[in-house]
């Protein structure tokens, strides 16, 4: 390597190179530039933004020999460290952090530094991880706090200040000021490392995880570069704005990254948040045979495995996974489902537990120990579990739910409101959150807002066929036969429709209802089809018999059927089946008196 004062200007290059628009025409720029920041990832001890950067590399063509990144250029102060330096990476590699930092003090080369302070943080979070394996379960995990990261701060914002920090230095800063729950100065400190250094995914991924909401991303002023598209489709995927993500990723698989296996996994992702579960499985099961030894998000898969009930495959995934690599947190995870899934509550829950000692800011397992612990009936601990969830991201409407179900079987609807509400804002689209918030409603006594909860359950394409069950059993309970009537029939309409087998229960229960109605408005024909249907079910067979025979009655009595009362037999056009709103739509407004 050439030694002289133009690594600077190296870095100020690739800057410049990656800040050239989010155009995406010259691929073997952008392979360049990726192969070179995975090389300079590497080097600072930042194993997954390396990973990140060279998967997508390898996704690209290979490039020509003459056109291979020239290796870094080296300053003096680098010349000065680099024994320092290649030593205490070493040390580094093999996780003796302490070590790594003591070999590394008073360097002043960016690279030497960097790695001076990021062993020292990550000696801080080791011995907090320890700590809080050895002495605490995993529902105790917040009370440990790294004792390193106040010092560290100190130190970095005196350089900040002097604006000594390259791209990867703001990275850390950015970490500890997150880690010290300085959220706004994190925000800030992590656009701005995407500015000096907008190649380094580390940092547009720390700022996907501090973003709350589509207002606060519109605010943030980022760099123009092809890394903002990866960043966008990445958060639009966490915000829920699942339809513009598919977009983002389908014109980045268009510019040339149709191999990408990250891509193809956020793509499963995204269809998994949608629930669009026969796609999701068939997208990973094709990540699969590309990338047979592939860990990461196949937690995912295996939810969706086990939404399926499919206990071999999700008995297979956990085999395989387990000699793979049955340590990390997501063999963990699909493990505690596979359990989950025969109903092996206790030994599933020890699975999740174990996946975060692994790793206590685990998202997922958090979650699912949450489920696991509501199967069990521990309500406490699942209230706590679902909590952790929420500390480490609030964005899981999963937690939100799962706590406003825990609250339900406490029977404590104000609470349960609060949070299936919050649950609602984050999924504004799923019937399941609108359903549960109708019921809230109802207890509540406040029937015009479940009513309205349960209309638009229905609206948004009702996934468990209930919404209009219900509605039609407020419409009853008001009185309001005719509005209940609608409903049932166009509940029957939506369940022969879909030609799927259901619990006879609520249909019997429109067919009674409907039969009734039609009696009662001496419509005789109409009555005695939905009497007939009746004496199909068990529970109102015999109510069905009654009728016919009291129309049969009626009828020889020279009783005629009411021809100048209009039977809703057949809904409004705009509310028929092919009408169906079921486009995205935004959080309800519910203003009712809540806690």
């Amino acid at each position: 390597a050439v030694i002289g004062r133009t690594g600077a200007m190296a870095a100020a290059a690739m800057v410049a190179a990656a800040a050239g628009g989010s155009d995406f025409s010259d691929l073997r720029e952008i392979k360049k530039q990726l192969l070179s920041v995975a090389e300079r990832s590497r080097e600072r001890g930042l194993q997954h933004s390396g990973k990140w950067a060279a998967e997508l590399a390898f996704a690209l063509e290979p490039l020509p020999l003459s056109e291979l990144p020239p290796p870094p250029v080296l300053t003096e102060e680098d010349a000065r460290d680099l024994d320092a330096y290649t030593l205490a990476k070493s040390y580094f590699d093999l996780k003796e952090y302490d070590r790594a930092a003591y070999f590394l003090q008073g360097c002043k080369s960016q690279k030497a530094y960097f790695l001076y302070m990021y062993s020292r943080y990550l000696s801080g979070e080791k011995k907090k991880d320890d700590e809080t394996v050895d002495s605490l379960g995993p529902l105790e995990k917040g009370q440990v706090k790294n004792e390193a990261l106040r010092e560290l701060r100190v130190e970095l914002s005196k350089k900040h200040k002097a604006q000594e920090l390259d791209g990867f230095g703001l990275y850390l800063y950015g970490v500890v000021l997150r880690k010290l729950d300085l959220v706004k100065e994190a925000i800030d400190v992590f656009v701005e490392a995407a500015h000096a250094l907008p190649l380094h995914w580390g940092a547009w991924l720390e700022l996907c995880n501090l973003i709350t909401d589509k207002e606060m991303l519109k605010f943030l002023s980022l760099p123009d570069t092809w890394m903002k598209e990866f960043f966008l489709a990445h958060i639009y995927t966490e915000l829920q704005l699942i339809e513009e993500a598919l977009q983002k990723y389908q014109s980045l698989i268009d510019a040339g990254f149709s191999k990408s296996t990250y891509i193809i996994s956020q793509i499963a992702v995204a269809y998994h948040n949608i629930r669009d579960i026969d796609k999701a499985l068939s997208i990973f099961n094709e990540l699969r045979k590309q990338d047979p030894y592939r860990i990461e998000n196949m937690d995912t898969f295996s939810n969706l495995l086990y939404v399926r009930s499919m206990k071999p495959e999700l008995s297979y995934l956990a085999h395989n996974l387990c000699e793979i690599d049955k340590y990390r947190v997501e063999t963990c995870c699909v493990i505690g489902n596979y359990y989950s899934l025969r109903s092996q509550h206790e030994k599933a829950a020890l699975y999740f537990q174990r996946a975060l000692k692994l790793n206590p800011r685990y998202l997922g397992a958090w979650t699912l120990m949450g489920h696991e612990y509501m199967e069990m009936k521990n309500t406490s601990a699942a209230i706590q579990a679902y909590r952790h969830a929420i500390e480490v991201n609030k964005r899981d409407y999963r937690a939100w739910y799962g706590l406003g179900q825990t609250y339900e079987i406490l029977k404590m609807p104000f609470y349960c409101l609060y949070y299936y509400r919050r649950a609602h804002q984050l999924r504004p689209n799923d019937s399941r959150m609108l359903v549960a918030l109708g019921e809230c409603y109802e207890k509540l006594n406040q029937l015009v807002e479940a009513k309205k909860c349960y209309w638009r359950a229905y609206a948004v394409g009702d996934v468990e066929k209930m919404a209009l069950v219900k509605l039609a059993k407020l419409h009853e309970q008001l009185n309001e036969s005719e509005q209940a009537a609608q409903c049932y029939i166009k509940y029957i309409q939506d369940i022969y429709s879909c030609g799927e087998v259901v619990e006879h229960l609520e249909v019997s229960t429109a067919f009674r209802y409907l039969a009734q109605y039609y009696f009662k408005c001496k419509l005789w024909d109409e009555a005695s089809a939905c009497a007939q249907k009746c004496c199909a079910f068990n529970d109102t067979r015999e109510e069905g018999k009654a009728l016919l025979r009291q129309i049969l009655q009626l009828r020889n009595q020279g009783e005629t059927s009411s021809a100048d009362v209009a039977a809703p037999f057949f809904l409004p056009a705009s509310l028929s089946a092919s009408n169906t709103p079921t486009r995205r739509v935004s959080p309800l407004n519910l203003s009712s008196v809540t806690p």
